[in-house]
């Protein structure tokens, strides 16, 4: 039941934050509204850890992952997505992002081990079909002037970028470091990290009073760092990464609701086709076949794969 509460609390908010950032685009560049967003991450994770008296002192080598997981988890991946923003809908944009979940299993395996069951393959390649068929008619002209295209290559490297930093918490959690802790040391390296990037791309540190802007950032510095990172963070130390990034087939549909309701976005037959190859993608790579066996009212006829 826990694990549920956490799943669905994780979903909701994960969900919405895409359309969150679309209101931080605009006046106050990426870089500058990610130093703001995780600066109040930070300070509300530090306040509760020292609150609760959390040990907060750590060896040089878990310094050395907490930056790690900083640059992956708490810094650049957001930058990358932010930047993609600019040039993709909420919407397309979290679809992109979904295909962390083939990523965190494909890491898993190589970072720690875990077979990768045969069903996978295939999952993967509906997972890329449908992102193929999402995006189709930006792939017809492929240039340096599809920005489109240029949005999709930045979410997928954003979306890369983040699931080290996954593998990261994973290692964390295996050297028994507190979650709440290593997310304080990491979003306080990570608004480092932003803060550095910001002044080196001369972006300047303006801000944005609009309402919009000011309860979006809030909602994304509170809920979608502080409280959904917690959550999916204690999802990935109880039930694993591959399992953890259920999360990604569910959030999507969260982002393209709201982004038909608020942002206008229309659906079309290779809108619809790709959603569909996607998710259904995603659904295979999580059901063990022996699972989709019972659903379909069948009984396996081979040993059962690894989860």
């Amino acid at each position: 039941m826990k694990n549920l509460i956490l799943y669905v609390v994780t979903v909701l908010i994960w969900g919405s934050t895409w359309l969150a950032i679309e209101f931080q685009l605009g006046v106050v560049s990426p870089e500058v509204s990610l130093v703001y967003r995780f600066a109040m991450a930070a300070l509300m994770m530090w306040g509760y850890c020292l609150y609760k008296k959390l040990p907060m002192r750590f060896n040089l080598v878990q310094h050395g992952f907490f930056i790690l997981l900083a640059l992956c988890n708490f810094g650049f991946n957001y930058l990358l997505l932010y930047w993609a923003q600019q040039y993709l809908t909420s919407a397309l944009a979290s679809v992109a992002f979904s295909t962390m979940l083939l990523i965190n299993i494909i890491n898993t395996r190589i970072f720690f081990g875990k077979p990768i069951a045969k069903r996978i393959y295939s999952g993967a390649l509906l997972g890329i079909a449908g992102i193929v068929v999402l995006f189709w008619q930006d792939l017809q002209v492929l240039d340096l002037s599809n920005l489109v295209l240029v949005g999709l290559l930045l979410a997928l490297s954003g979306t890369l970028v983040a699931s080290f930093g996954n593998m990261v918490s994973v290692r964390n959690s295996r050297r028994s470091v507190g979650i709440l802790q290593g997310n304080a040391w990491g979003m306080l390296y990570g608004t480092s990290a932003l803060a550095i990037t910001a002044l080196f791309t001369g972006a300047e540190f303006t801000f944005d009073p609009s309402l919009p802007y000011v309860a979006s950032l809030l909602y994304l510095a509170v809920f979608g760092t502080v409280i959904a990172f917690a959550c999916y963070f204690v999802m990935l130390k109880n039930i694993g990464p591959e399992k953890a990034s259920y999360v990604i087939v569910l959030f999507p549909l969260v982002a393209v609701v709201l982004s038909t309701l608020f942002e206008g976005f229309v659906w079309n037959g290779y809108t619809l086709a790709g959603f569909s190859l996607v998710l259904a993608g995603n659904a295979i790579v999580l059901t063990p076949f022996e699972r989709i066996g019972r659903l379909l009212g069948k009984r396996p006829a081979v040993i059962p794969e690894p989860v």
